[in-house]
């Protein structure tokens, strides 16, 4: 074992400054990554048309889906390097690193070659429009190109918060995007020197901000000597990383990735009910839930930050501090998030009128399903502070049960069961009832569950023990 610099310890310091500090810069970094969506859709849409739009929404949607699996994998790998952050064993932080970047690069090139060579079968899977589905191949060959990168850029980004560090995850989120969405128009249209790609434009500027951000990135963790380096025989972790702590990181990921998959399953069922109520409402349900995506921003920061100090505190046996990080957590969920809704509800017409236009028939709908569904995220903000604590130990199989409980039979339930005697009212009431529900739940599980009887670094530790030695 060794001491980390004192830079990125979080088990110190007043809590509530240093999980702002901590979750304003991951804050920033996820509006970036929407910005960045929307922006290449302004510039898709204006230079190349709704053909060229629809087919990038398509190939976005398969991107999701795999970045969301690469996510809990890189849960994982955050949860195990914090901890082992808090009891200052960077042997044990670059052992974990190592075998987070073997499996995400095995996925990575597996997802690109497969993805690659499926892509026309991917988008007849997913009913593309025959008008569309000719430019959406061609983007989304491009883009499974970029897929690697964006897995390793990923998987560091979330190491480094595990470690302490969020401002630098954001530096490199301000480059990525600044090269994503300034190389669009150019490389679409042709501008200057540049040559006129179409819709391949597009996609080259993401892989052209994927790689050189991934790069920049490894650079820059290399020259600031930082603790996911890795040097001389260390690189046997990359290399021969050992199957207890594969099988370790492999199992907590696919559960944390499963979480995912539930939400989506979740949503897709919603859309499904409310298809059924008229195009009026699904246009002011579009507009809400485009809405709700910069609503739960903060609470996804707060979450994340709390789970990277909660994972140190418990490698440092600080439970005293963890207790205490999930009030601030709680507290600064319900003041960040209560006054974007806050804000959100007062301009409801407003803001609502940006999307629709004021005469809109979906407008008064989309105003009504704010003020019924609107407030119930602070609630569901709550709920991922306690998870987040959970989830900074290594457990995931008990928040995993709770999520499927309250979204699928709760709210998706909820809304087919009321359908008949609240109308379309039943659907947006769905939303702060199953919010409530995994937020009753979650509290329940924290308040007496058994997820502070075994850390995960021990359990990692144990694992391990029998292939792994330390570096000297």
């Amino acid at each position: 074992m060794s001491g980390p610099p004192r830079r990125g310890d979080l088990t110190e310091g007043p809590i509530g400054r240093t999980l702002l500090m901590f979750a304003l810069p991951t804050l920033g970094a996820n509006i970036l990554q929407s910005l960045n969506a929307s922006i290449n859709m302004v510039w898709v849409g204006r230079f190349l048309g709704e053909n060229a739009l629809a087919a990038t929404s398509n190939a976005s949607n398969v991107l999701f889906l795999m970045i969301s699996g690469a996510f809990g994998f890189g849960m994982a790998s955050t949860v195990l390097i914090g901890q082992h952050m808090g009891r200052r064993d960077i042997d044990g932080v670059r052992r974990t690193i190592g075998a987070a970047i073997a499996v995400f690069l095995l996925f990575g090139l597996a997802a690109s070659v497969f993805g690659w060579l499926l892509t026309d079968r991917i988008l007849h899977f997913l009913a593309t429009p025959p008008g569309a589905s000719e430019l959406a191949s061609i983007y989304l060959h491009y883009i499974f190109l970029s897929v690697p990168p964006l897995f390793m850029l990923t998987l560091l980004m979330m190491g480094l918060r595990g470690t302490g560090d969020s401002m630098s995850p954001l530096l490199f989120m301000i480059l990525s995007v600044a090269l994503d969405a300034g190389l669009n128009p150019f490389l679409i249209a042709g501008i200057g020197p540049f040559p006129r790609l179409g819709i391949e434009g597009a996609a080259v500027a993401t892989i052209i901000a994927n790689y050189v951000s991934a790069a920049g990135l490894i650079a820059f963790i290399y020259a600031r000597d930082l603790p996911l380096r890795l040097r001389g025989r260390e690189w046997r972790y990359l290399l021969a990383p050992g199957w207890p702590l594969l099988r370790l990181i492999l199992s907590r990921g696919i559960a944390m990735g499963l979480q995912m998959t539930v939400l989506t399953l979740a949503g897709i069922a919603m859309i499904g009910l409310i298809n059924r109520a008229g195009v009026s409402t699904v246009a002011a349900y579009g507009v809400a839930s485009q809405l709700w995506n910069y609503v739960q921003m903060p609470a996804m920061a707060v979450g994340a930050a709390v789970s990277a100090m909660a994972a140190q505190n418990i490698g440092a046996g600080r439970w005293d501090r963890v207790n205490a990080i999930t009030r601030q957590g709680i507290i600064a969920n319900i003041g960040m998030t209560g006054l974007l809704v806050a804000l959100l509800l007062f301009f409801n017409r407003q803001v609502v009128g940006l999307f629709l236009g004021m005469d809109s028939p979906a407008l008064p709908i989309a105003e009504h399903i704010q003020h019924i569904a609107g407030w119930s995220f602070i609630i569901s903000g709550v709920m991922m502070v306690w998870s987040g604590v959970v989830r900074a130990n290594g457990v995931v199989i008990a928040p995993l049960i709770i999520m499927t409980v309250a979204f699928l039979p709760g709210r998706v339930g909820f809304a087919f069961a009321t359908e008949h005697w609240l109308g379309t009212d039943g659907l947006w009431w769905s939303y702060p009832f199953g919010s409530a529900l995994a937020t009753f739940l979650t509290w329940l599980y924290y308040r007496y569950g058994d997820w502070r009887s075994n850390t995960f670094a021990d359990i990692a530790e144990r694992a391990e023990h029998a292939e792994l030695a330390p570096v000297g």
